[in-house]
C-alpha cells in the first residue's frame, strides 16, 4: 500500500484536526487541545520528538548478524516486534468528528493482530467509547491491552472487570490523565493516585497491571513499591502538562533505578524503526506509538495499519543489522553514541 496515499486520505478524514505533517513533531499543532497537538506552548510534544532526533546511534558492521530476530515476549504473549499502538480514544472529540470510534479502533486492533503486535485501547469521559473499544477487543478474542483513566478507584475496578470480560491481555491506568481538563469538562472526576491506591488496583485483577505516565525516578520507584507489572514512561504525548522534558531524556535514569524490577515501556515521539532502537538502547523494553496509528487507520484502515507496522519492522530489522544486534535483548546502551 502506498503510504503517501494513506496520508492524503487521512488528511481529509481528520477534517482539519491534524495536518498530517511530513514529520509528526507537534510544531504545526502546538496548543491544539482538544485536537492532536500538545498542551499550551506545545513544548512537551515538540521536545518528545526533538530530543529523540538528537540521539545518535553507533553503526557497527563487523559482525555476523544478518537476519536479526525482532520478536519479544511480553505479558505472556510473543510479539513480532517490541511495539504497541498506544491507547488513543475520542475520535469525535479530538480528531475532526468524521470517523467514529469503531471505524478508528477496529482497523488498529485488527491490523496490529495481523502484524504480530498488539493495540492498546483507551477510556475517556464518554463511557460509550470504552464499551465500544471493549466490544471490539472481545470480537478479536481480547488480543489487546485496556487503559482506564484515573477515576476514583471503585470506578476503575468496575472497568477493570469489564476489561477482564473482554479477555484483555493486560490492563492499566494512564495516571498522567489526572489533570486533563477535557475530562472535567464532561463532569468526570480524575484524581492522582497514592502507592496504596495503585496497590489496591493491582490486587483487584489477575491480569498484568500497567501504570502509564511515569516521568521521574521517584514515581518509578513508587510504582515498583505498589507492585505493578509494568510502567510506561510517558508525558501523555505532551497533552497534559506544558514544559516537561522529552521522554527519551528521562529513560536512562529511570531504567537505572528499576530495570529488571518492572517491565519498562516508553511512549513519546517514536515514528520509525530507528526510534525503536534508540528507546530500547536508552533502557526501555518496548515502545508505544500513538498519533501515526491514527493516521494509518484514518487513511488506510486495516491495510494502512499493517503497512505502517511493516515499515517499522523493516526499519527495525535493518537498524539491528547495522548496529550488530541479533535480538532485541542485544539492544542496549552500546548502540547509543556518546552514551
Amino acid at each position: 500500500m502506498d503510504f503517501k496515499e494513506v496520508e492524503k486520505v487521512a488528511r481529509e478524514n481528520f477534517n482539519g484536526s491534524c495536518k498530517v505533517c511530513k514529520v509528526c513533531n507537534g510544531v504545526a499543532c502546538a496548543g491544539e487541545v482538544p485536537g492532536m497537538g500538545g498542551k499550551g506552548s506545545g513544548f512537551s510534544f515538540i521536545d518528545n520528538r526533538k530530543s529523540l532526533e538528537k540521539i545518535k546511534i553507533n553503526m557497527r558492521v563487523i559482525h555476523s548478524v544478518s537476519n536479526p530476530d525482532t520478536t519479544i515476549e511480553l505479558f505472556g504473549k510473543k510479539m513480532d516486534a517490541p511495539i504497541f499502538a498506544a491507547p488513543i480514544t475520542g475520535t469525535t472529540l479530538n480528531m475532526g468528528g468524521k470517523i467514529s470510534e469503531r471505524d478508528y479502533i477496529e482497523p488498529v486492533v485488527k491490523g496490529c493482530i495481523e502484524s504480530g503486535v498488539y493495540a492498546m485501547v483507551g477510556d475517556t469521559a464518554v463511557d460509550a467509547f470504552l464499551l465500544e473499544n471493549l466490544s471490539i477487543l472481545k470480537e478479536y478474542n481480547g488480543q489487546g491491552i485496556v487503559f482506564i483513566k484515573p477515576w476514583e478507584n471503585d470506578d476503575i475496578i468496575n472497568k477493570i472487570k469489564l476489561a477482564e470480560k473482554s479477555n484483555a491481555i493486560a490492563v492499566g491506568v494512564d495516571i498522567d490523565a489526572c489533570g486533563l481538563v477535557t475530562l472535567s469538562m464532561h463532569g468526570k472526576k480524575v484524581v492522582p493516585k497514592t502507592v496504596e491506591d495503585l496497590r489496591k488496583l493491582k490486587n483487584s485483577t489477575k491480569l498484568p497491571f500497567i501504570i502509564k505516565g511515569i516521568m521521574t525516578v521517584e514515581d518509578a520507584l513508587m510504582a515498583v513499591e505498589a507492585g505493578v507489572d509494568a510502567i510506561v514512561i510517558s508525558n501523555h504525548g505532551g497533552r497534559v502538562l506544558d514544559c516537561t522534558p522529552g521522554v527519551c531524556e528521562v529513560i536512562p535514569a529511570i531504567a537505572k533505578a528499576v530495570k529488571g524490577k518492572v517491565t519498562i515501556l516508553a511512549d513519546g515521539g517514536v515514528r520509525t524503526g530507528v526510534d525503536v532502537v534508540k528507546m530500547i538502547g536508552l533502557g526501555a523494553d518496548a515502545v508505544l506509538i500513538g498519533r501515526p496509528f491514527v493516521t494509518a487507520s484514518f487513511g488506510g484502515k486495516t491495510e494502512g495499519v499493517k503497512a505502517y507496522v511493516e515499515n517499522i519492522k523493516n526499519e527495525l530489522k535493518s537498524t539491528m543489522i547495522l548496529t550488530g544486534c541479533q535480538s532485541i535483548k542485544d539492544i542496549d546502551n552500546k548502540v547509543i553514541y556518546n552514551y
